[in-house]
């Protein structure tokens, strides 16, 4: 059976490689910044694992502390060698539970090299599984159009008006105004 645990800033320095190897470099922050924002509880690393063999499964980095009561889902993998097994879908049922006194839970979806699109079509499936729907945004991440996608819990899925507001206060918890501005832009919609 799967469960979810707090990762701490020893884990960090483990899961960072990985996310450097699941994550285009222009969206990922600085190891710096997350440890930051672990330490300041605007972030939690979550590790899910295996009860039996305790044996670490997939990873979540979550901005928990914003705007409206809702938090970011920044980064989920599934450890390389666990892929394709379908654990990508239980670990995100316990993400989802984790979360499920807050207003919602916010997804950024990007592909910095999607030719095709059916990279960005794989995520939208998989996120609109678990009752994720999209919400509209001006937002480019590192360069790249990021899709918004939100799961209401007792919240609205409608954000749409204040996306640019909630996501600038993730980023302005755990970046600097320059590296901040280099990475994130975002505008109201109109």
């Amino acid at each position: 059976m799967l469960n979810i645990r707090k990762g701490g800033h020893r884990e960090l320095q483990r899961y960072y490689t990985l996310m450097e190897m699941d994550f285009d470099r222009r969206e990922l922050l600085p190891r710096l910044a997350i440890h930051k924002a672990l330490l300041n509880g605007d972030q939690e690393l979550l590790v899910i694992y295996d009860d039996e063999s305790r044996m670490d499964l997939a990873y979540a980095l979550v901005c928990c502390r914003g705007l409206y009561g809702y938090v970011l889902l920044k980064y989920f993998g599934v450890l390389p060698w666990y892929r394709d097994q379908g654990l990508g879908v239980e670990a995100m049922r316990l993400i989802n539970k984790r979360y499920a006194d807050r207003q919602g839970i916010i997804a950024e979806l990007t592909a910095f090299d999607d030719e095709n699109g059916e990279y960005i079509k794989k995520l939208r499936k998989f996120f609109s599984r678990f009752g994720y729907v999209q919400a509209r945004a001006d937002y480019r991440l590192g360069g790249a159009e990021v899709e918004l996608m939100v799961k209401p819990i007792k919240g609205t899925e409608e954000i749409s008006s204040v996306a640019h507001r909630i996501i600038n206060d993730f980023y302005s918890r755990c970046l600097g105004a320059h590296a901040m501005s280099k990475m994130v832009d975002i505008r109201p919609v109109k």
